[in-house]
């Protein structure tokens, strides 16, 4: 069986998967059923000095597998994580790391404690690009623990917003935090869902987050730990961020919609893709998808495969042609006006049993 562990910024977790900061990491108790799930590490929501008063409602979903929310930090007073969430977590079966922000003078009140009551590592939070390097200063002047800076892809320079914050003395980098602003109207009542403009999470931001990801360990290699966050619903997501060079991969927005049994899942099914190609663990995936990424990119010829005992006929690949290239017909049997066809390859991605291949 393959080994899932992993090293992030020098500590072991037993696999990659780090549940972020989240409605699903509001108290210890929450946190602990993370870790009772499966997580390897848990972000706490983000700890500030008040706590906050969020609006009603302020989570909504986005189509079945994103999010929108108007949340704000942390709606349990700094005090309760420092006296009584954190320690009463002294026996988990995981890493703890405590969120915390969103200024550098929060930073220099609350790392101190949070790193003295238990946190294994802090992750610094911030909707201001221009704080993320100064609140990075001020923890590493603060605590011997690992600190990670989460980054928006929001923030223009985002490559070189993650180099000031390694060079304040960031030990790793959580990338990204949700997109926005975004927004959806309900047309009945002709209001935004949640009131007003939101944040987006889920499988709508994978994309970017997979960018932001490659273009951090293209610029900056192998100097710090990355936490490949956003968008992952699923095994294959999840070796989709190994590949593009993310050390640890975070999730928040699947097991919340699809409840706590998604790690279990997850880490089955990550296990099995492994085992079934011989991988003994995950080092050897880390990052092979950089290097097409530094290649001139090359249109070659398309050709594709078609397998007839693995179509169903849906007729899925005739629907998203928009050239009229491509019939099914009974046999099944495939047709293909290479004419027409533009090779745009979209027919291939939308096959749900493989059948076609490019």
């Amino acid at each position: 069986m393959a080994d899932l562990s992993v090293v992030l910024c020098g500590i072991k977790l037993r696999n990659p998967l780090v549940l972020a900061s989240g409605p699903l990491s509001w108290s210890a108790a929450g946190i602990r059923a993370a870790f009772e799930a499966g997580a390897a590490a848990v972000v706490t929501k983000t700890i500030r000095v008040t706590a906050a008063t969020n609006p009603r409602p302020h989570i909504a979903a986005a189509g079945h597998r994103s999010m929108l929310n108007t949340e704000a930090w942390s709606d349990l007073p700094a005090q309760q994580w420092i006296e009584q969430e954190i320690p009463s977590l002294s026996d988990r079966k995981g890493v703890l790391i405590a969120s915390t922000g969103h200024t550098p003078e929060e930073v220099k009140h609350l790392a101190r404690p949070l790193a003295r009551i238990g946190a294994d590592m802090l992750e610094l939070v911030s909707y201001r690009a221009q704080d993320a390097a100064p609140m990075v200063a001020v923890a590493k002047r603060t605590v011997s623990i690992p600190v990670l800076v989460k980054v928006s892809a929001n923030w223009p320079d985002l490559v070189g917003i993650v180099k000031a914050c390694l060079q304040a003395g960031a030990d790793g980098i959580t990338a990204i935090d949700s997109l926005g602003p975004a927004l959806r109207v309900d047309v009945e009542t002709r209001k935004p869902v949640l009131g007003s403009f939101a944040w987006l999470s889920g499988e709508a931001i994978l994309p970017a987050a997979l960018a932001s990801v490659a273009s951090i360990r293209l610029e900056h290699g192998d100097s710090c730990s990355v936490v490949g966050t956003g968008g992952v619903t699923g095994a294959r997501d999840v070796l989709e961020m190994l590949m593009v060079g993310a050390t640890a991969v975070g999730v928040h927005s699947a097991p919340l919609l699809q409840g706590l049994g998604w790690f279990d899942k997850t880490l089955t099914q990550l296990t099995a893709w492994l085992d079934a190609r011989t991988h003994t663990d995950l080092s050897s995936l880390r990052g092979t998808a950089l290097q097409s990424l530094k290649e001139p990119f090359v249109s070659p010829v398309v050709t594709f495969s078609f397998d007839a005992n693995a179509c169903t006929l849906c007729g899925r690949c005739e629907t998203v042609c928009a050239y009229g290239a491509r019939r099914v017909l009974p046999g099944p049997e495939m047709r293909l006006d290479t004419v027409l066809c533009r090779s745009c390859s979209l027919c291939t991605s939308v096959c749900p049993t493989g059948a076609l291949r490019a």
